[in-house]
């Protein structure tokens, strides 16, 4: 296909492709999300981004009972249902899926391509989580989440938004506040642009939640190597996640909240082998008034009966 200032879009059976200048996306219908992100020919998912709703308990959480309260979380981050997905490309929305694809060439254009993935918690009561992706013609895609209040359902421990990376990133660099922060932890940070070496880990005698950093503007991570062999260079390549409308709470790690959930020591971790990079919307404070059994002050709380917004921006270059 010759070179224009449009994106190419590839209607599949089963996936939506949209490619342009340097950059080639593909969104899965059947895995509920972007499945590959691949920019300046190196891909930068390992597996297909999902909202989240876990971060791994603290040692407070655990005293005050909150890990038992919000249980229901933990499974509904672990398992997702995907229930609906519209496709819109220019002002064009498609009803249901299968898409008609005979209609479609191999040289099908757009100015922007919009997917909207419809997430049904498993919960009791059920409610839903949408995450839109919306790409435009430069490769910049803008992602905006929206969790659904519902009455009846535990607190969460946080909101926000999962990409696994294939390999270890050699690390990070961010614009908002100084060092580890939280909800309840902000105080005596400072703002700037701060550079963090590899994927650092806090030391706990018992792993669990660690390394967000909230009020971030900008967070660009960086990479040397990849999982395909026949790619030796070792030079680092970046992407960059910048604010939407608000700043965002972000955290970088070798390990899922899972992973860190489940170890009780920190041999029990399995080998860095990834990145774990959540985009977060709401994140629940830490406490440490009393760790057997003083709660998280109630501002600092999350709410599952009040609806929740954020969006952000990944930049293809």
């Amino acid at each position: 296909m010759a070179y224009t200032n449009k994106l190419h879009v590839i209607y599949g059976d089963g996936s939506l492709g949209v490619g342009g200048d340097g950059f080639h996306y593909i969104f899965s219908y059947e895995r509920g999300g972007l499945e590959s992100l691949k920019i300046a020919g190196k891909e930068w998912l390992y597996r297909t981004p999902t909202p989240t709703f876990w971060r791994a308990t603290t040692d407070n959480d655990r005293g005050s009972g909150f890990n038992i309260k919000a249980a229901q979380w933990l499974g509904a981050d672990y398992f997702q249902k995907c229930t609906q997905i519209d496709v819109t490309v220019d002002d064009h929305h498609f009803a249901g899926l299968p898409l008609d694809n005979d209609h479609y060439s191999n040289d099908e254009t757009a100015d922007k391509v919009s997917l909207t993935y419809t997430f049904t918690t498993l919960t009791v009561p059920a409610t839903t989580v949408t995450v839109t992706y919306t790409v435009d013609v430069a490769g910049q895609i803008k992602i905006a989440a929206h969790y659904a209040g519902k009455a009846g359902l535990p607190e969460l421990p946080i909101f926000g938004f999962r990409l696994v990376m294939p390999t270890v990133a050699t690390g990070f660099e961010y614009t908002g506040l100084s060092g580890e922060t939280y909800p309840d932890r902000m105080a005596g940070a400072s703002h700037g642009t701060f550079t963090v070496k590899g994927l650092p880990v806090a030391k706990y005698l018992v792993p669990q939640e660690n390394g967000m950093h909230m009020a971030t503007d900008r967070v660009t991570i960086t990479r040397e190597t990849t999982q395909n062999n026949a790619d030796c260079a070792r030079e680092p390549f970046s992407l960059t996640v910048a604010k939407g409308r608000e700043s965002f709470a972000f955290s970088c790690l070798p390990y899922t909240a899972e992973e860190l959930e489940n170890a009780t020591h920190v041999e029990e971790l399995p080998l860095a082998r990834r990145t774990v990079l959540v985009i977060a919307g709401a994140v629940r404070g830490v406490g440490g008034i009393d760790s057997w059994g003083a709660d998280v002050e109630e501002r600092y709380h999350i709410p599952a009966d009040h609806d929740i917004d954020f969006d952000f921006i990944l930049n293809a270059k």
